[in-house]
């Protein structure tokens, strides 16, 4: 199915900031935007009509299907069972349902790994890690929630058999002597049509393993990169899925690309698409889901992009030190993401640099990040 432009509204499930740079930056094709989430949500303000309510809520996700022509989402904390019903409903969606519910838990994505002979680090699981026995294994672990964990929850590195694991069904990973991790955006029409960015690299925040940086392109070989935009194809067609998916990868220092996890949807991994490449991450969701053409996704110049995340000590009302002094930085983009409320380390806007080199672009990010901070009301104000 190709919807027809401008008489089209698109309901996203999820307002959060992805929501929201999808609107503004898919918004010149013509679409009107749906959006289904809790009030003060960043894509309020831009969405053409705004539902308040749960993304569990199956009233709330019917009530959204009624007014839109087609389905996505921004978030995969969503009512599966929900939307499978809007499916068999008649109801178009992408990614299916039946994507999601791989997603949702890191045991069938793992599985659906395994199945299709796509390399990642060896893994098992246990239901209930508090009666596991764990002496036999080997250490160190990686223990991740099969649900609901994101930006480092539910997650917990086990250095021996005498770590208390989190008491929730886990699967269990031996850990990878990562060398960097790797990122590649690639989007899937309809059709099987194709779109890869380039491969970037991602570092974390160590305190809080958030991301916070990205650089474009990695500073790899070729071969890996071709190794890691092979793995991401791969896995996009082991889905079948349909829209722009995050792959995120580990290179170790055997030199081997492993597959982590994948997300169904734009990624914060992408951000730095919206000023570098030709066709930017969240025009290409809207253009694979609607059956349109996927754009080019050419990257036009080095980019660095940075997550601005609250300040440690940050509470209350957004406040902005060292605004105007990073808006002279030339090639900074900056987004500010609308939320009424910091939190430390809560993601509240990023900034990108684009360059005519990578290093000039590492250079201003770096300077950029070290003047622009985000604290909470009762903290310096805008200077």
């Amino acid at each position: 199915m190709t919807l027809q432009n401008p008489l089209c509204t698109i309901g996203i499930i999820g307002g959060g900031q992805l929501g929201r740079m999808m609107i503004y930056r898919a918004k010149k094709l013509g679409f009107r935007f749906a959006v289904l989430d809790e009030e003060g949500a960043p894509a309020e303000s831009l969405a053409d009509v705004f539902i308040k309510g749960s993304l569990k809520d199956g009233r709330a996700l019917e009530e959204l299907a009624l007014i839109s022509d087609l389905m996505t989402y921004e978030i995969e904390h969503i009512n599966t069972g929900a939307l499978e019903g809007l499916r068999e409903k008649g109801r178009a969606m992408h990614p299916s349902p039946a994507v999601l519910r791989i997603i949702q838990d890191k045991l069938l994505q793992k599985e659906l790994f395994a199945q299709n002979d796509i390399p990642a680090a060896a893994f098992f699981s246990v239901d209930d890690p508090a009666a596991a026995d764990f002496s036999k294994r080997k250490f160190p672990l990686v223990q991740k929630a099969r649900r609901d964990g994101y930006d480092g929850r539910g997650v917990r590195v086990l250095q021996s058999a005498a770590d208390t694991p989190l008491p929730v069904p886990s699967v269990f990973e031996d850990m990878v002597d990562i060398d960097r991790e790797l990122a590649v955006m690639a989007a899937r029409g309809p059709g099987g049509s194709l779109a890869v960015y380039p491969v970037v690299e991602m570092a974390f925040n160590p305190e809080h393993n958030i991301c916070d940086t990205v650089i474009a392109p990695a500073r790899i070989d070729e071969k890996t990169a071709a190794a890691a935009r092979e793995i991401a194809v791969r896995v996009l067609t082991a889905l079948d899925g349909v829209g722009v998916f995050g792959v995120e990868l580990f290179l170790d220092r055997q030199g081997r690309v492993l597959l982590n996890e994948i997300a169904p949807r734009p990624h914060n991994s992408g951000h730095y698409t919206m000023e570098a490449c030709v066709t930017c991450q969240f025009e290409q969701h809207i253009r694979a889901v609607a059956g349109l053409p996927l754009g080019d996704a050419s990257l036009l110049r080095p980019a660095v992009m940075v997550n601005l995340l609250g300040q440690p000590d940050s509470a209350g009302r957004p406040v902005i030190e060292g605004l105007a002094e990073a808006l002279k930085v030339s090639g900074l983009s900056l987004h500010l993401y609308a939320k009424r409320e910091v939190r430390p380390f809560r993601k509240m806007g990023h900034f990108t640099v684009t360059a005519a080199t990578q290093a000039e672009a590492i250079e201003k990010a770096e300077y950029a990040r070290s003047i622009l901070k985000i604290h909470g009301s009762g903290k310096r104000g805008i200077t």
